[in-house]
């Protein structure tokens, strides 16, 4: 918590500091309620520029990398992994079973096993907590 609060609490001593050093300057006797309200707005404007670059989410990046320690202790196989990719395009139990050459009774087996690996009861539920895990791009 130190290393957060730390540079804030720099920053405000450095702008007590040179308002303080303002106020007693030949400057700030001739105009010295402008000069006080430019330099409190620059100081709001880059505060507001730095927390509105720290807030905004970066963009993911290009190459997707599946997280093997999260497949791992959750205990899926490939055809698990394959089969919530497919899930993910919003493909039907038919489709999936097409794509894969198996029959829909093993997709609707293997979709069971995967909604209880996850702890999930339906396909979104499924697919969000997947990509959460960064199972699934």
């Amino acid at each position: 918590m130190l290393r957060f609060v730390l540079p804030y609490a720099i920053a405000l001593a450095l702008a007590a500091v040179a308002l303080e050093w303002l106020r007693f300057r030949h400057v700030t006797r001739i105009d010295s309620t402008e000069i006080y309200i430019a330099v409190l707005a620059v100081g709001f404007i880059a505060l507001g520029i730095w927390v509105g670059r720290k807030l905004t989410p970066q963009p993911r990046a290009a190459t997707f990398e599946r997280n093997q320690a999260a497949i791992r202790s959750l205990g899926l196989t490939d055809r698990e992994c394959e089969i919530l990719e497919l899930l993910a395009s919003g493909q039907s139990n038919k489709e999936l079973a097409r794509t894969l050459g198996i029959s829909p009774n093993t997709v609707k087996t293997h979709l069971a096993r995967v909604f209880e690996k996850l702890e999930v009861q339906k396909r979104v539920a499924a697919i969000e907590k997947a990509r959460w895990l960064a199972i699934i791009p």
